[in-house]
């Protein structure tokens, strides 16, 4: 199997199976004498681990975190860091039905198409406990560019029909780790915990959109071409499982302006040349230039459902089929830290990139 490893210069490797042993990362290209937060790899872990709330999956996992190189009396050694966690609560048994029969709107049919054999439990390497291994690495990269005052911060902006309002730069983004389900507006958070729920006591799931700011970030990173920060941000986010959707800046809503009016007008302000407005995002030409970085990405609803599903089973049989299991009924909640985790994979890769030029931003 390829397609394991993300990023060029700060690049991950992950490994490891839902109900395998572990799951794990290797980082390479790490710069040397990083000081190794250990705290913030906790935090990450813990705001995506599943069972911290109600309305989360009650899977228990206490995500303990185990650092197999790289990391030498709290500094990075620049050589490749491994790190695991290990699997603990793990119910194979729950999935037993589902062996020989293709859940709807999951991995089992194409994936057994391309490899002619799939681990059924839990979903094994389809599975969204795969995303671990890279809130592991985005810790490491988050470690990296809090050198630089970089920052990123994702909030849900929706669940189902209850979408946040304001912009982003009208919110206190610090109020997102107030609430279980990480929406920065209370008022709008209450009603869509309360969407949660009742999803859950039918059985059935919702999806929502996480929108995500990364502020502070230089001009000059990324690629002109193919490599286009935008275009890296895009595949990371659609990487993500269940992501069907993603826009930056003005994205969709950009399509009903005119370029008038959407053009990013340039000032020299105090000394340094600002745009008037961001409707670019942050990226113009696939290269940062200073401002707020700000995108969107679309989660779909989770695709195991109580409710009855018609199915087939790998025997060509028209099957009917009740999916047990442990599974939340909306995962974007969860998938915050998932979405800031790649976008710091991202950012540290561009800036690593930026730094072999051996030089800085002409502005």
């Amino acid at each position: 199997m390829t397609g394991n490893t993300f990023g060029k210069a700060f690049a991950i490797s992950t490994f490891g199976e839902s109900h395998g042993p572990a799951i794990g990362v290797v980082i390479d290209g790490c710069p040397p004498n990083i000081s190794f937060d250990a705290d913030l790899v906790q935090t990450e872990l813990n705001r995506r681990k599943p069972g911290q709330s109600a309305i989360s999956s009650p899977r228990k996992e206490a995500e303990e975190f185990e650092i197999l190189s790289g990391v030498f009396e709290g500094k990075t050694l620049g050589t490749p860091i491994a790190i695991i966690v290990r699997n603990k609560d793990v119910k194979s048994q729950d999935y037993d039905a589902l062996k020989d029969v293709y859940r709807p709107s999951h991995a089992d049919f194409t994936y057994m198409l391309k490899y002619g054999i799939r681990d059924h439990r839990g979903g094994g390497r389809q599975s969204a406990r795969e995303t671990v291994a890279r809130v592991l690495g985005g810790a490491v990269a988050k470690m990296v560019l809090n050198t630089l005052g970089v920052r990123i911060q994702a909030y849900v902006s929706s669940v189902h029909d209850l979408e946040v309002s304001k912009s982003y730069d009208e919110l206190d983004l610090n109020l997102t780790e107030t609430n279980v389900v990480r929406c920065p507006d209370e008022t709008l958070a209450q009603k869509m915990i309360a969407a949660i729920e009742k999803a859950f006591d039918e059985g059935d799931s919702l999806g929502g959109t996480i929108t995500c700011v990364l502020s502070n970030v230089p001009a000059g990173w990324g690629e002109p071409v193919f490599d286009k920060l935008n275009a890296d941000l895009a595949k990371a986010m659609l990487s993500i499982n269940a992501v069907k959707g993603f826009e930056i800046g003005s994205g969709f809503t950009g399509t009903r302006m005119k370029g008038s009016t959407h053009n990013d007008s340039f000032a020299s302000l105090s000394g340094e040349i600002r745009t008037l407005t961001n409707h670019s995002g942050g990226i113009q030409g696939g290269i940062s230039n200073g401002e707020d970085i700000y995108f969107r990405a679309a989660f779909k609803p989770v695709a195991s459902i109580k409710k009855e599903q018609n199915s087939v089973s790998t025997g060509h049989e028209n099957v009917k089929i009740n999916i047990d299991g442990r599974h939340d009924a909306c995962v974007v909640p969860r998938a915050v830290p998932i979405v800031e985790a790649m976008a710091a994979l991202v950012l540290a890769d561009h800036y690593l990139r930026q730094n072999a030029y051996g030089m800085q931003p002409f502005a």
